[in-house]
């Protein structure tokens, strides 16, 4: 979505509600609430602590990638496997900066936008490329929400609402603190991103601590983005990663000609300023239907003549078939390079958009992004799920642990 997410961290076991919602027509498990259990004892504990203390395994190698506007110094990690799989992740904004995968013929090519340094990612063409989003992505009805019987103002920066958490530290802007690891030749390697996000920041209630890990298996062409986080107060949350992708090669002239296979029976349609009315509706008999394999071209033109000017839109997941706890979200694939994207989530949605506000702004080695020239597969909890009611709940309590996970991997046909 447009200006206008290592295996799970810690030592903490979950349990997923099923909301009882009724709908107007059948949906299987569709709504579970995010995992949310009591923190565990240390805090500090997780799962990686063996061999961040073994030094012989090779960490990601870092350098420096400039620094901010504001003086602060950002760094970039690249993480490898064994087949040359690669991707490089910043310290500014928990960021995605590329992302390089084999085609049919073995040819690496960056599929992700992004910039060549700092000072793109902080200009007006960046349009939160490759970011984390929080401390709540997506859209909050014109930036205000009740809880416990307080009312909250937020910014408002895509109007008449709030867009990804706010203006100056939405979490895309924040440098974070980085933790690079490996557990060994034989397993992986990946980088994990911390923050605090203080009490009142972008208007939002009480302290939290996030953390965010990529992380690379050794053996597979995938990287997984695990979340987790802890308030002090209660709080929204809802976080996802930013990536727009085009499996071509960023750069390339469009994603349109991309097939997409979307695990949907029903999406929440929209209000004129982008805001879920309330509704799940199905997917049945329109060009919002992709469960089986289509060419994203091929069902645009009606959904272009929306205020969304494209696909920008929050699909409900069908989670009835799960993999040790992960849902299929969708697999892309894009016929010219044979290249496959297979996403899986935690998550109960994913936003589907289709890069409608890119403008031709200039990206890496001076490579032009045009309209429509990436899509995002954005894993989440629903949009303004703080002000709706049937919604699962983005509310997490002090006494609960918020983690999710999405993991993208990549073959070819």
């Amino acid at each position: 979505m447009v200006a206008s997410p290592t295996t799970g961290m810690y030592l903490a076991v979950s349990v997923v509600a099923l909301l009882p919602i009724a709908f107007p027509f059948k949906f299987h498990n569709v709504l579970h609430s995010t995992r949310r259990t009591p923190p565990p004892a240390n805090k500090n504990l997780h799962h990686h602590t063996s061999f961040l203390q073994d030094p012989s395994p090779e960490l990601p190698k870092v350098r420096s990638f400039g620094k901010t506007k504001g003086g602060e110094d950002v760094e970039i990690y690249t993480i490898v496997n064994q087949s040359g799989f690669s991707a490089e992740v910043m310290t500014r904004g928990a960021t995605l900066v590329n992302l390089h995968v084999p085609d049919k013929d073995g040819k690496l090519v960056d599929v992700v936008l992004g910039f060549d340094d700092v000072a793109g990612y902080e200009s007006d063409s960046n349009q939160y490329f490759g970011a984390t989003i929080g401390r709540v992505c997506n859209r909050i009805k014109e930036g205000k929400f009740n809880l416990d019987g307080k009312k909250y103002n937020l910014a408002i920066n895509n109007e008449p609402n709030h867009l990804h958490g706010g203006v100056e530290r939405s979490f895309e802007k924040v440098v974070w603190k980085a933790e690079p690891f490996s557990n060994g030749d034989e397993e992986g390697q990946g980088v994990k991103f911390t923050c605090t996000s203080l009490d009142g920041e972008e208007g939002y209630p009480g302290k939290l601590e996030i953390a965010v890990t990529f992380f690379i298996p050794a053996k597979s062409n995938s990287i997984e983005i695990s979340y987790h986080a802890t308030t002090d107060a209660r709080t929204p949350v809802n976080l996802t990663n930013h990536a727009y992708f085009n499996l071509s090669g960023e750069g390339s002239e469009t994603a349109l000609n991309h097939i997409l296979e979307l695990n949907a029976e029903g999406y929440t349609p929209t209000d004129e300023t982008q805001i879920p009315t309330g509704e799940i509706t199905s997917v049945e008999g329109t060009d919002f239907d992709f469960r089986e394999p289509s060419r994203i071209g091929a069902r645009i033109d009606s959904i272009a003549k929306t205020p969304a000017l494209g696909f920008d839109h929050n699909y409900v997941l069908n989670r009835r078939d799960r993999e040790m706890g992960m849902t299929f979200v969708a697999q892309v694939t894009d016929p010219d390079s044979g290249r496959q994207m297979r996403v899986m989530t935690t998550e109960p949605g994913v936003q589907f958009y289709t890069g409608n506000y890119l403008f031709g702004q200039k990206g890496k080695g001076g490579k032009t992004y045009s309209c429509r020239s990436a899509l995002c597969l954005e894993t989440q909890h629903f949009p303004d799920a703080v002000n709706q009611s049937n919604f699962p709940s983005i509310i997490l309590n002090p006494d609960e642990v918020y983690e999710t996970k999405t993991t993208y991997s990549f073959d070819h046909e």
